[in-house]
């Protein structure tokens, strides 16, 4: 099951149709979808996260905390609505398609795709492409 969250004022639209594309990822990997929290937050909340849980004083748009067993996906996922944003507009993107890949993101990493290093982030734009042209909104 996945569900939406929010910490903050936003709401994320066609959830039944983006849950149903995230699902269809999944399996189309070889996995089950298990539970998948998804938790939208703003810069500060995110940080708070980022520096209690991985000790990093950053930044970021995603954190993703994998609680999957075996093939089955479980874990949350918070994303910072204003890292989006930003990140939007610094690669020249939508909102919209910046949030979608940021979704996905998430969940890429549970079915075991890194972004360590230069080829493993190549193979992690490539899935979150393939991913994308899947999704019909």
């Amino acid at each position: 099951m996945i569900s939406f969250n929010y910490e903050i004022d936003f709401k994320l639209n066609n959830t039944t149709k983006i849950s149903n594309w995230i699902t269809n990822v999944i399996l189309s990997e070889g996995f089950k979808e298990g539970e998948i929290n998804y938790i939208f937050c703003d810069d500060d909340y995110l940080h708070k996260l980022n520096l209690e849980f991985l000790k990093h004083d950053t930044l970021t748009d995603i954190i993703s905390f994998d609680y999957s067993l075996g093939k089955e996906i479980h874990g949350d996922i918070f994303i910072s609505i204003d890292r989006v944003k930003e990140n939007a507009t610094l690669f020249a993107t939508t909102f919209q398609e910046e949030i979608y890949r940021v979704l996905i993101h998430g969940v890429l990493h549970y079915l075991g795709y890194k972004d360590k290093d230069l080829k493993d982030k190549e193979v992690m734009r490539f899935k979150e492409n393939e991913a994308l042209s899947l999704l019909n909104i």
